[in-house]
């Protein structure tokens, strides 16, 4: 009797592991503060929904990516759709990528993380700009403001993978949660063509929980599998903590 109850238990394990995943609401519930720090290191991920003026940062646990934790935009500028131009004042939206070169700890912002605008679609589209990045100090003149605190843990864990092997971090920027219903309600937009190119992208994330792969053919994003990454020893990183900027 005794064996038939563990072996229930263990059946029942992996249910209770993803539902702890999620909220009441369904939607995906932050990694506990009392386990970020043993996550350090592990590669990451980064979504970013204007619309709804939210960045996630999630974490690779085993073959998918969980949510560490989610953050309040502090300001972003020129509303929905992609930046086109130097000085248009707009945030950009697309698919981009961090290495290490990218990252800005002296920043006048506070601490700051270069996107990478104009990617290879941007410059495919002739759209121009420079400096566009995710910063601390709450003001945007086309960038991704974040609270202090709150470019201070997505920096640590930014910079904590890439230094620990992961080559690039992903960053997918939308207008807003690319569900049929959004794209239904904004489906008269001068941008949804655009739109509907980043959609897939969006899809392939909630249903793997694993960054698209992307490319860009004839000026328009092709979404496809990730490439397979070198593993990366989390465990190694579990003691790496950043100096904070002063």
């Amino acid at each position: 009797m005794r064996n038939i109850a563990l072996i229930i238990a263990m059946l029942s394990m992996p249910f209770f592991s993803f539902a702890s995943l999620l909220n009441s609401s369904g939607v995906a519930a932050p990694v506990g503060k009392d386990s970020r720090q043993q996550l350090m290191g592990s590669p990451v991920y980064i979504q970013i929904f204007k619309e709804e003026r939210t960045l996630e940062l999630w974490v690779k646990m085993g073959e998918q990516y969980q949510l560490l934790n989610s953050y309040r935009i502090c300001n972003y500028s020129g509303g929905l759709g992609p930046k086109q131009r130097q000085g248009d004042f707009k945030s950009p939206e697309g698919f981009y990528s961090v290495d290490r070169s990218q990252l800005k700890p002296d920043s006048r912002f506070y601490k700051a993380i270069n996107i990478g605008f104009p990617n290879e679609f941007d410059r495919a589209h002739g759209y121009e700009g420079k400096y566009l990045m995710i910063h601390g100090a709450c003001v945007s003149i086309g960038c991704y403001a974040m609270t202090d605190s709150g470019i201070d843990e997505i920096f640590q864990f930014v910079t904590g993978a890439l230094v620990f092997g992961q080559p690039r971090v992903q960053v997918s920027i939308f207008p807003f949660r690319m569900t049929d219903a959004n794209m239904e309600r904004h489906k008269y937009s001068t941008y949804i063509n655009f739109w509907k190119e980043l959609k897939p992208g969006y899809d392939y994330f909630a249903a793997n929980h694993q960054p698209p792969g992307v490319a860009v053919v004839s000026g328009k994003y092709v979404i496809s599998k990730p490439a397979v990454m070198t593993p990366v020893q989390p465990q190694l990183a579990s003691n790496y903590k950043l100096t904070e900027a002063k």
